[in-house]
């Protein structure tokens, strides 16, 4: 069935028409546990175990605007979290979130979970200070990380990415911020931010400094950086889509360690989305295996330090986007580009 797929780049954004595979025979080796997600990106696992996903949400009947990508999009409260149980009973525990869609949506991207039952969420948005005031007071956490408890629809504003990004453009080029992967760093988190094609870190007082900024690929495309995640080194690890035209094997993983010189862990890769440890074994999606112009069917793949080829742990996915591990499983959200119908799916990796 077509679908309109959402391919952010460094400079604004993509929006392409692509054919969306129909659901591949079920394999063995996963299995669905949480199903009729609403855009569903990255997941995230609490200090007890507990295995959440954000949505992205469905937008939603507030204010509309042109989006760069979305083309017309209107502004809603349709994003959410849910507890994904691994023996299939998800339960949606925080909603009301912004999000913002056309035929496709932006919204929740990653969490973190801290002791206590709070959460810290990304909200995308892929575009400029213009674009978020389009959305009128609805959007004015898009391109932000929210904060609240799971037990509570109520959120506030920890930091605005977009406005960090129009006053610093680590990486000088266009202003555009589509704050993406998310992590803990002490009391501070870490935003690998998609639009500004930079990994940046946020105090707990809200102050923000550039870790780094990715150059564009060989072939002038932007990296846009969509998670980043700690390594069992105590590095960081930063992965990316690559911008238009989203080519096979363009897309690396970067290392960053005490210098803040990114350097590539791993080559070979196609327009990946996110990353994950089991141990000192490195995981990615890629949400297309063959590239975004050939279509959203991607895999979960093992990287091996230096390698160019990854090695395919279940292929044949429906626009694969985020990744986390836990007790030998890896939890993978599908369908991400859905509107209804997303998934979570366990792998076991035993």
């Amino acid at each position: 069935r077509a679908k309109r797929l959402l391919a952010a780049t460094g400079t604004v954004g993509v929006a392409l028409s692509l054919t969306v595979a129909a659901p591949a025979a079920a394999d063995p080796s996963w299995r669905v546990v949480a199903s009729g997600l609403h855009s569903p990106r990255n997941l995230a696992v609490s200090p007890d175990g507990d295995v959440f996903v954000a949505e992205s949400g469905r937008g939603g009947d507030g204010a509309c605007t042109t989006h760069p990508a979305l083309g017309d999009a209107c502004v809603g409260s349709s994003g959410s979290i849910t507890w994904v149980n691994p023996h299939g009973r998800d339960k949606r525990v925080v909603t009301g979130l912004p999000s913002i869609a056309g035929q496709e949506a932006l919204g929740p991207m990653d969490l973190v979970v801290t002791d206590g039952g709070r959460y810290y969420a990304t909200i995308g948005l892929g575009a400029d200070e213009e674009v978020r005031d389009g959305f009128g007071k609805a959007g004015e956490h898009l391109a932000t990380v929210v904060t609240g408890r799971l037990d509570s629809d109520e959120h506030k504003e920890f930091a605005d990415v977009l406005a960090y990004e129009a006053d610093a453009n680590p990486d000088g080029t266009d202003v555009d911020s589509n704050p993406a992967g998310l992590s803990r760093a002490g009391e501070g988190l870490v935003v690998a931010d998609a639009g500004g094609n930079a990994i940046v870190k946020v105090n707990e007082d809200g102050r923000f400094r550039t870790v780094a900024a990715l150059e564009p690929t060989d072939e002038g495309a932007d990296a846009v950086p969509t998670a980043v995640v700690r390594g069992p080194d105590g590095a960081w690890y930063v992965s990316q889509l690559t911008g238009f035209p989203f080519t096979q094997g363009s897309a690396s993983i970067w290392r960053i360690g005490a210098s803040g010189e990114p350097t590539v862990y791993a080559s070979g890769l196609t327009n990946v989305t996110d990353l994950a440890f089991k141990g000192r074994t490195l995981y990615a999606v890629q949400i297309a295996t063959e590239g975004l112009l050939s279509g959203p069917v991607g895999s979960l793949v093992e990287v091996p330090k230096g390698s160019t080829s990854p090695t395919v742990v279940v292929g044949d996915l429906e626009a694969p986007y985020g990744v986390v591990i836990t007790d030998g499983s890896a939890y993978v959200s599908t369908c991400s580009v859905c509107l209804t119908g997303g998934q979570v799916i366990k792998v076991s990796l035993r």
